[in-house]
């Protein structure tokens, strides 16, 4: 089981993916959107918001709003989706990944993983 500094550090990378694109293009895809990633192994949600491309990762606080698009794994699994994102629709098809999201929302995150 990974800690959650490193599925932090992994959900980081994974969004910096969006400073490869343009702000234009961020602004388009994402807008404000936020993104949670919960990773029940070790009780932990991150958040962070995707249209900024900048925005930190950080640890959700109780009560905090529910975000646009929910992504619950273990922490095994989400530090291999920042390592291989393209095996994201194995790993949902498989059970592993499970993602709450408009369908809008799911065309716009294939531009990140």
């Amino acid at each position: 089981m990974t800690t959650a500094e490193e599925c932090r550090a992994a959900l980081q990378k994974l969004a910096g993916r969006l400073s490869e694109l343009t702000p234009d293009e961020r602004e388009q895809y994402f807008g404000n959107r936020t993104i949670s990633v919960t990773a029940p192994d070790l009780g932990v949600a991150f958040v962070s918001v995707l249209g900024a491309g900048e925005d930190p990762v950080r640890e959700a606080v109780p009560g905090e709003p529910p975000a646009a698009i929910r992504i619950t794994a273990n922490s095994d699994e989400v530090v291999a989706l920042a390592g291989q994102p393209m095996n994201i629709a194995r790993a949902w098809m498989g059970g592993r990944v499970k993602i709450e999201a408009s369908m809008k929302d799911l065309f716009r995150l294939r531009r990140l993983l």
